[in-house]
Parts: structure tokens; C-alpha cells; sequence
């Protein structure tokens, strides 16, 4: 399988010793020790440090900042997610936020440490079963939400307009069957925002690297999209991720027939083919050959949803 077929969820991390000084210094006030150990972790592809660090009193945590270079969405997204983080209940299954602050335009957030592997891949069958247990667990659990959150076609709403703008846009190289379809594709996905709504607290980004597993337990990490979605948005969304990784392709784990998740699908397909033909993004050099691969099986569950010729 080639790098483009299966790229790797991880992106330019930010080692420890580069983060901004006076943002260490704080840490290490916090944690009320001088840190020894610091161990990326290379999950992810926000431009910005994440750490396991070990200070020399024993202290242990886990650390993420960023700063307003090279992309300063990435300090926007920080902001979103030290906000989530902190209003998380203990019933969430992620790691709990020590403290978070902003300094001198870095955004930084502590977590506990929690130990734990990413499921491994390509993924085993066990593994996977477990997590779509969790997360199916996890959304009965946050239904109806614990916290106030906006609602998901408010967090995402013009970039899940995908088919609708590449109606006006160069389209070489699209896929023939949605270059054929195209009008119908984003009339389909007009209606994403109502089918995908609900009183649910999804996650919105679930991928193999944004879970943890701990023996029996499944950890979530990285809450920055967090929104009001239906019950079942968070495991439609994953799995174009889960057959791109070796997993089963999503429409042997998705039998729902509605009308709903069909609009839902496309404009998640929508997003990531047209998101896969733009340039990389500032400190990103990853994210679009992520994007393209997860579009290329989200296109081929798309058209057996629609069942167009």
C-alpha cells in the first residue's frame, strides 16, 4: 500500500525545547518541578508541541501549545479546545485538564498523563470493536449534552460545502463520477446541517490517533471540535479514517439506510476531496494527503449510498 494510499496521521510536531520560553517556565511552575523528560508524541497534525513530560519530583503530564507561528488557526483551535477541555465532565472518557492559560500568544493546555497506545494499524478487529463500542457508549453517555457547545452546522459550517464549490471551481482530476454528479452531489449535501443535528455532544474528529487504549478502557483526546450533533455523527465521521487504515470499508460498518446519514456522508466526502486539492496549509505538509485518502473511500461509500450510475 503506498504513503498517499495510507499517509500517516501525524504532522511537523513543535519539540519541547522550542516552545517559548516563558511558557515552559510556567509549566514547570505548575507542576512545581524542573522538567528532565520530555517525549513527543507524534500523533496529530497541528503545527505545535505535544509532550509527555517527567519533572525531577516525580511529576508526571501531558502537554500541548502552541504559538501564533507558522498557523495561526492552529492557536484559534487551541483557544476552542482549552475552552472544551476545561467544561469536560469526569464522565468523559478523556484525560482531565490540569489547568490552561494564554501567554504571550501561545495557547497552552496540561493534562493528566494518561497511559495508553493508539489502536494498532492496520487495525485489529478486536481493537476496532472495542472503540465503535466506546464511542457508541460515549454518545448515549453525553446525550443530551453535559456542556454548552454550538451546534455542529454552526463549527463547521461552510467547509462542508465541498460539492457546492467545486461547481465553480476547476474540477481536473475530479473523480467522473462525481465530476457527472456534481450538481446532485451538492444539492445532496445542502442539507447536511439538519440531518446531522441533535442534542448529542460529539466529538467530531474521531481517527485511530485521537484514541487511546488503556486495558479495557478507551480514551478520546483532543476535544477542539466538540458540537451538538446527532447520536450517530461521530461514527459516520470516522469511518472514512477506519477503512482508509486498514479496516473494514465503512459501508459493511454503517447499515443505516437513512436519508440523513446519506447527506451527512456526502459532505463529509465533499470536504475531503475538495480540501485534498488544495495546497498544504502553513505547518501542515501532511493534512492534505490524509484528507485525500480518507476521500477516496468516503467517495466509493458515497456512491454506493446514492446508488447512481
Amino acid at each position: 500500500m503506498s504513503q498517499e494510499t495510507n499517509p500517516p496521521a501525524s504532522g511537523a510536531r513543535v519539540p519541547w525545547q522550542r516552545v517559548h520560553p516563558p511558557v515552559r517556565a510556567a509549566v514547570e511552575e505548575f507542576l512545581g518541578g524542573r522538567v528532565v523528560e520530555a517525549e513527543t508524541q507524534p500523533g496529530g497534525f497541528s503545527p505545535a508541541a505535544a509532550v509527555r513530560l517527567r519533572t525531577d519530583n516525580g511529576g508526571r503530564a501531558f502537554v500541548k501549545a502552541v504559538g501564533p507561528e507558522p498557523n495561526a488557526d492552529a492557536v484559534r483551535l487551541y483557544q476552542a479546545e482549552l475552552k472544551i477541555a476545561a467544561a469536560l465532565p469526569e464522565s468523559v472518557p478523556a484525560p482531565r485538564l490540569l489547568t490552561g492559560f494564554e501567554l504571550e500568544g501561545w495557547v497552552t493546555l496540561v493534562f493528566e498523563d494518561v497511559e495508553g497506545e493508539h489502536p494498532e494499524l492496520p487495525w485489529r478487529r478486536d481493537q476496532l470493536d472495542r472503540v465503535l463500542t466506546a464511542v457508541k457508549g460515549m454518545s448515549a453517555a453525553l446525550t443530551p449534552a453535559p456542556i454548552d457547545a454550538s451546534p455542529i452546522g454552526k463549527v463547521f459550517g461552510s467547509s462542508f460545502n465541498g460539492w457546492r464549490m467545486l461547481l465553480d471551481e476547476e474540477t481536473d482530476g475530479l473523480d467522473p463520477w462525481a465530476l457527472r454528479h456534481l450538481g446532485e452531489l451538492a444539492e445532496l449535501e445542502s442539507g447536511w446541517a439538519e440531518a446531522a443535528a441533535g442534542d448529542t455532544l460529539v466529538h467530531a474528529d474521531l481517527r485511530a490517533d485521537n484514541i487511546l487504549l488503556n486495558g479495557e478502557r478507551v480514551y478520546v483526546v483532543d476535544w477542539p471540535w466538540a458540537c451538538l450533533g446527532a447520536p450517530w455523527v461521530d461514527q459516520v465521521m470516522m469511518l472514512p479514517s477506519i477503512g482508509m487504515q486498514g479496516g473494514p470499508p465503512p459501508h459493511e460498518l454503517c447499515t443505516d439506510p437513512g436519508a440523513e446519514v446519506t447527506s451527512v456522508v456526502a459532505a463529509v466526502t465533499g470536504y475531503f476531496v475538495r480540501h485534498g486539492r488544495l495546497p498544504d496549509p502553513p505547518g501542515l505538509p501532511t493534512v492534505r494527503a490524509f484528507q485525500r485518502a480518507q476521500g477516496v473511500v468516503a467517495l466509493d461509500w458515497l456512491k454506493r449510498r446514492t446508488g447512481w450510475a
